[in-house]
C-alpha cells in the first residue's frame, strides 16, 4: 500500500552535499510505515553557500526535524538556537529538531558508536585501551564515546601532525581533553599491541577503493586476539581492514550497527517515543544493501 502523503504529513529529512546515497531515507521511511505515523523522511541537497537560507527555508515550510551530514556537521552550529552539551564539547551536529519554535542539535553519533559496546560486546572498558585511527569529524565522537565508557586510554592517530595538534587543542575548553592522546601514524608498531579496541574513523577501504586498508598487514599483525575492530565504515561489508583483523582473531564490527542506532536515538528525539523497532531499521537497510543475513 502507497502511503498517503497530505497536507497534515510532517516533514523529516536529512541535509547534506551530496545527500542522494544517504541510507537514512531508506531506514527511517521503514519504521514510519511500520508504525503507520504521519511522517516522510527526505534527502534535502543543499550545498554549503546555501546552509543559512535552507535552515531559515527548513523553518518555514515546517519540517519538524532532520539529520546532518558532510558537509554541514560543522557549519550549522551558529545557526542554531541551542545545542546539546554533547554537541558542543565534540563541535559537531547530527540532529536537529524543532522546538518552541527553534532549532536545537544535538549529536546521536556517539549514542550510535557505543551502542554495541554497551550491549552485545559489554564489559568493564575502565582497564583497557582504545586506538582511534584517523583525526576527522568522525574520530570525535568516537573520543567523547570512547570517554563516556571510561577507558583508561585513549589514543588517536593521524597522518599529518598539525591536524593532531588542531585536533588536541580544538578541545581545549573541555573536560576531555585530558582524556586522550595523540600519535602520529609511526608510532602505530608500539600502540596496536596494547589495542582492546582499535577504529577506523578514515574514509580509507570505502567504495570506490575497497581493496585498501588503513593499516598494512604487518601492521595489524600486531593486534592481540579477541581485540575488538570497529570500522565506521559499512560498505562494503566486511571491509578489507575487518577482514585483516578478523584473521589475526579479533571481534570486527562494521558501521552498519552505528548508523541504525545513531537513527533510533535521532528518531526518539522527533517522534518523543521511547522504544522504536529497531529491527525494522536495521533490516530495511540490509535488504537495500542486499545483504541477506
Amino acid at each position: 500500500m502507497t502511503k498517503k502523503i497530505t497536507g497534515k504529513t510532517k516533514l523529516l529529512g536529512v541535509i547534506g552535499h551530496p545527500v542522494e546515497h544517504s541510507l537514512s531515507p531508506v531506514m527511517h521511511n521503514a519504521v514510519i510505515a511500520q508504525l503507520e505515523l504521519d511522517y516522510i523522511y527526505l534527502p534535502f541537497p543543499i550545498e554549503p553557500q546555501n546552509l543559512e537560507m535552507a535552515i531559515a527555508g527548513l523553518a518555514a515550510v515546517g519540517v519538524a526535524g532532520f539529520n546532518v551530514t558532510i558537509p554541514h556537521k560543522q557549519a550549522i552550529i551558529p545557526l542554531l538556537s541551542e545545542i546539546t552539551p554533547l554537541a558542543q564539547t565534540i563541535g559537531a551536529v547530527n540532529t536537529v529538531s524543532r522546538q518552541n519554535n527553534q532549532w536545537v542539535g544535538t549529536n546521536t553519533d556517539i549514542e550510535g558508536f557505543i551502542a554495541p559496546l554497551q550491549t552485545t560486546y559489554k564489559q568493564d572498558w575502565s582497564q583497557k585501551v582504545a586506538i582511534i585511527l584517523g583525526n576527522g569529524g568522525a574520530a570525535r565522537a568516537v573520543v567523547a564515546g570512547c570517554t563516556q565508557l571510561g577507558f583508561a586510554q585513549i589514543h588517536v592517530v593521524g597522518r599529518n601532525m598539525q591536524r593532531l595538534e588542531e585536533f588536541r587543542n580544538s578541545w581545549s575548553n573541555s573536560s576531555l581533553a585530558e582524556k586522550f592522546q595523540v600519535h602520529q601514524w609511526e608510532e602505530l608498531p608500539k600502540l596496536i599491541p596494547q589495542a582492546n579496541l582499535l577504529v577506523n574513523t578514515t574514509p580509507i577501504g570505502m567504495y570506490p577503493k575497497v581493496n585498501e586498508s588503513p593499516l598494512s598487514v604487518e601492521e595489524i599483525a600486531n593486534l592481540p586476539t579477541g581485540a575488538i575492530a570497529y570500522d565506521l565504515i559499512y560498505i562494503p561489508k566486511p571491509t578489507q581492514f575487518l577482514q585483516q583483523a578478523e584473521k589475526q582473531g579479533a571481534i570486527a564490527i562494521d558501521g552498519l550497527e552505528m548508523l541504525v542506532q545513531q537513527g533510533v536515538a535521532a528518531l526518539k528525539i522527533w517522534l518523543q517515543q521511547e522504544t522504536l523497532p529497531v529491527e525494522v531499521m536495521r533490516q530495511a537497510l540490509q535488504n537495500h544493501l542486499g545483504l541477506g543475513e
